[in-house]
Formats: structure tokens, C-alpha cells, sequence
């Protein structure tokens, strides 16, 4: 248990001191254990709750209900199994990246930009554990979608950026004709801020911090993270004063890494996309996530005509391991609405 909560910053560290081999050992072995435990807890208390039930009716109907009963040895074992069943298929589900479409239609839209497509991908977490092959992986999927703009909507890198030396390279083969634009997410201030954007930019992203770009008739404004106001770091305008200077009548996307509305920013934008949340990454963690950010995943109608959609990660962070949350690439059609 110690060396599992700890592994974050002993990981951390040893980027730290460019021990690649070490880290990458260290993030296997805590993170695969943190991910078996949160399975092999999460029924072990359902089996704990049941054994309990079965207690209490006992004493209050007075009947043997060892029929009915679990042992103890069985309510240990089956969460074991549980957890290594659901860990080695949540390791493959990790890798199935899914394909989510959605269409919008708006006014704002120009017809000439009738069809629009937007790829994104968010919370790649390129590093330690997503590695040239995971990366390869997304990016062939990306490819398969011809998109006319690609943005990534934070957390593109993990931890420190060692010896990643072809991961950018990898990213950079895309090249949507309109262009690629990238934000900050919490992780590339974990990693070194510098060091993640010239990442990123090698990669080939613009990359907006508190400003906007027009680009085929439309807005594509990207704001910080807010990780980055720990660090001191947070640049360019407040998201509602970089909305509020945009023409309202064309469409506006707002590129922002975590799936919070500001009630000003309402109205402002017609489309927010973010992702952070993962979508809980391992079930039923997605309880947790949905506590902090009500709207956690998918795609939600919002007041004056706005829209938010939360991607459910490309990557992982933490365990390779995905259960009941596949990673995603999200085609976005925009569409002229008269």
C-alpha cells in the first residue's frame, strides 16, 4: 500500500533523474496494483454489504438463510478473481480506442463550411506507459477520419518528457488542412510547462493560451488549465473576456481541458469540448468523477443553444487498464443550419 500511493512521486522523481528503466518499472508495478485494488475493493465491499444484509435478516426473521449465505474465504475470493479477470480485460480495453461521431447544427456555421469535420483527442498522456505504439495506434485512427481540424483538449504528454525522442514526430504526421490547435491540461504543468509545449508544438499544434483563432469561418478559442494558477503560469485573457470579444454571430469553439460551464461563459461559446475526467477510467471510479463534474462524459445540450461534449480520453493516466470507459477519437461534423 505504501509503495502504491507513493508511486506518483516516486515516478516523478525518478524522471527526475532521467532513470527511464527504473520509472517505467516503478509506473507498471504501482499503477497495475492501484488498478487491481480499486476492482478487488469495489466488490469486496458489494459481498461485505451482502454478507451483512444476510446477517441482519437472520436475527430479525430467526431462519437459517446459510443457503442464501457467503462464506468468508469465498467473499475474499471471488473479489480476487474479479479484479485479475476484470484488470486483464480492461488492460485490452484500454487499447480498443472507439470512434464517437456528433453532429452540430448551427447558423453560425458557414455554408461553405458545410460538414466540417473536427477530430479530437484528449488525455493521450504520452510518456511512461503510452508509449510509439499506443501513439501509432491514435494516430492511424485520427488518419482514418480525414479531419479538416485537429485539437487536442489537454494532457497530451504524462510526466517529464524523457527520451521521447520520435514521439512528436509520430503526432506531427497529421496535417489537417485547416491545422491543428492544442490547450493546456493539468499534466503538462506536471511535466515541466517549457519543455510540454515545445512537445507539443513539434508535434505540430498551435497552441492557444487565452486567445483565438479564426480559421474556415469559425472560432477556435483555447483557454489554460487552471492547474496552471498553482504554478503561476496562467497566460493570456479569462476565458469570458476572450469569448465576450469574439463576433457572435459566427460559431465558436472553446477548447478547455476540464468540463466545468462558467454560468458567464453560457451563450458566449456554441460549442465547449473538453475531457479530464476520463470518464472515471476504471468502474465504478466513474462515481467519483461524476460527484466533481456532473457532466463527465458524452454530449450535453446547454442553455442558449450551447453545447459541452467530454471525451473519455484517448489515453490512460495511472493504470493501463480501462474498464467500462473504452478510449475515444471524437469526429465532430459541423453542419450549416439555415
Amino acid at each position: 500500500m505504501a509503495v502504491m500511493t507513493s508511486s506518483p512521486v516516486i515516478v516523478r522523481n525518478l524522471e527526475r533523474f532521467e532513470l527511464e528503466f527504473f520509472a517505467r518499472l516503478m509506473s507498471y508495478t504501482g499503477y497495475i496494483w492501484m488498478g487491481l485494488l480499486i476492482l478487488f475493493f469495489s466488490l469486496a465491499v458489494c459481498m461485505d454489504i451482502y454478507r451483512l444484509l444476510v446477517y441482519l435478516l437472520n436475527l430479525i426473521l430467526h431462519k437459517d438463510l446459510s443457503a442464501v449465505s457467503i462464506s468468508a474465504k469465498l467473499s475474499f475470493f471471488i473479489p480476487v478473481i474479479f479484479a485479475l479477470s476484470a484488470g486483464c480485460y480492461g488492460y485490452f480495453e484500454a487499447r480498443d480506442i472507439q470512434i464517437e461521431h456528433l453532429k452540430i447544427k448551427a447558423s453560425g456555421v458557414p455554408e461553405e463550411g458545410r460538414g466540417l469535420k473536427i477530430v479530437q483527442i484528449s488525455d493521450v498522456h504520452a510518456g511512461l506507459i503510452v508509449r510509439e505504439e499506443r501513439l501509432k495506434d491514435i494516430i492511424k485512427k485520427v488518419k482514418a477520419e480525414s479531419p479538416d481540424i485537429l485539437v487536442s483538449t489537454g494532457d497530451l504528454v504524462d510526466g517529464q518528457i524523457n527520451r521521447m525522442e520520435g514521439f512528436a514526430e509520430i503526432i506531427r504526421e497529421i496535417k489537417p488542412r485547416y491545422g491543428k490547435f492544442a490547450i493546456t491540461g493539468n499534466h503538462e504543468y506536471y511535466a515541466g510547462l517549457d519543455q510540454a509545449l515545445e512537445f507539443t508544438r513539434r508535434a505540430g499544434f498551435t497552441i492557444l493560451r487565452g486567445e483565438a483563432v479564426e480559421v474556415a469561418g469559425i472560432y477556435i478559442a483555447g483557454v489554460d488549465d487552471p492547474a496552471g494558477d498553482q504554478f503561476g503560469k496562467l497566460s493570456g485573457l479569462s476565458e469570458k473576456d476572450l469569448l465576450s470579444g469574439l463576433d457572435r454571430d459566427k460559431f465558436k469553439i472553446l477548447l478547455k481541458h476540464r468540463p466545468l460551464v462558467i454560468n458567464d461563459g453560457a451563450g458566449l461559446f456554441d460549442l465547449q469540448l473538453s475531457g479530464h475526467t476520463h470518464k472515471g477510467q476504471i468502474f465504478p471510479f466513474n462515481l467519483v468523477t461524476m460527484f466533481y463534474y456532473p457532466k463527465h462524459a458524452g454530449h450535453l445540450d446547454l442553455q442558449n443553444g450551447s453545447h459541452l461534449y467530454v471525451s473519455r480520453g484517448t489515453g490512460t493516466w495511472g493504470p493501463p487498464i480501462r474498464f467500462f470507459s473504452p478510449p475515444e477519437v471524437t469526429v465532430i461534423e459541423l453542419v450549416h443550419e439555415d
